[in-house]
């Protein structure tokens, strides 16, 4: 199988080229960081150093695959909000990273995904999707609408039988995580979320969400009143 994975070059993005290329497939690994890019081409993947809020670079590079069979869009940052300065740059800079690259990254891959007879997109959300959640005013909000696109994109792509996944991790152990300054219930390490990660996609199932015992809980959370949970919410920032 032909993969390519964005964002390859660290966390979850990195472990599941590694992985995917032990079991033997042929994997295309993007990212922006040359050291990285350097040591997986070296354990012998295809590499590419791209920038993806470089639309035009973007895609020229994608122009040039012949085919890809699953395309794992997993690049994407994390930043929170700390009133009482609300940052509008912030906002700017994880919706461009979020939310635009996915869009950039849609347009270039979906030509090489519909010359394959079994294509399969998987796009990386976040739990933070399911309801909101203090500071995550830019985070979670990036992330509800990368859910919102991609439950969307699989209805018009139903016809065209190409499969459509989301990815919503719970708290996955990588450099972005290490940078939180909370508590980060259940987290689990970048190999066993790439397990759970490849487990759910090689059955196609349309939402990977891991850890259950997490996910779950927060899916539970999201059927309450919308009024409850903001007092919730309110609690816990008190707290």
């Amino acid at each position: 199988m032909k993969i390519l994975i964005t964002g390859a070059t660290s966390g979850i993005g990195k472990q599941l080229a590694l992985d995917y290329h032990a079991e033997g497939h042929e994997v295309w690994a993007l990212g922006r960081n040359e050291r990285a890019l350097a040591e997986l081409s070296d354990a012998g993947l295809h590499t590419g150093q791209l920038d993806l809020t470089d639309r035009e670079a973007v895609l020229a590079w994608f122009s040039r695959l012949q085919v890809v069979d699953l395309a794992i869009l997993n690049a994407g940052t994390c930043e929170y909000i700390d009133l009482p300065a609300f940052d509008s740059a912030l906002i700017q800079r994880v919706m461009r990273a979020n939310v635009e690259t996915v869009a950039i990254c849609l347009e270039a891959v979906l030509p090489v995904l519909r010359k394959s007879s079994h294509g399969h997109l998987a796009v990386v959300g976040s739990s933070a999707a399911y309801l909101p959640l203090p500071r995550a005013e830019a985070y979670g909000a990036s992330k509800a609408a990368v859910a919102y696109m991609v439950e969307s994109l699989r209805m018009d792509l139903h016809k065209e039988h190409i499969s459509v996944s989301l990815i919503s991790p719970g708290f996955v152990k990588t450099p972005l995580t290490d940078r939180n300054d909370f508590p980060m219930p259940f987290r689990v390490s970048v190999e066993r979320a790439s397990a759970y990660i490849r487990k759910g996609l090689h059955k196609r199932r349309a939402e990977v969400h891991f850890p259950k015992r997490f996910t779950y809980v927060m899916k539970f959370f999201s059927l309450l009143p919308g009024a409850l949970w903001s007092r919730i919410g309110q609690w816990m920032v008190r707290s």
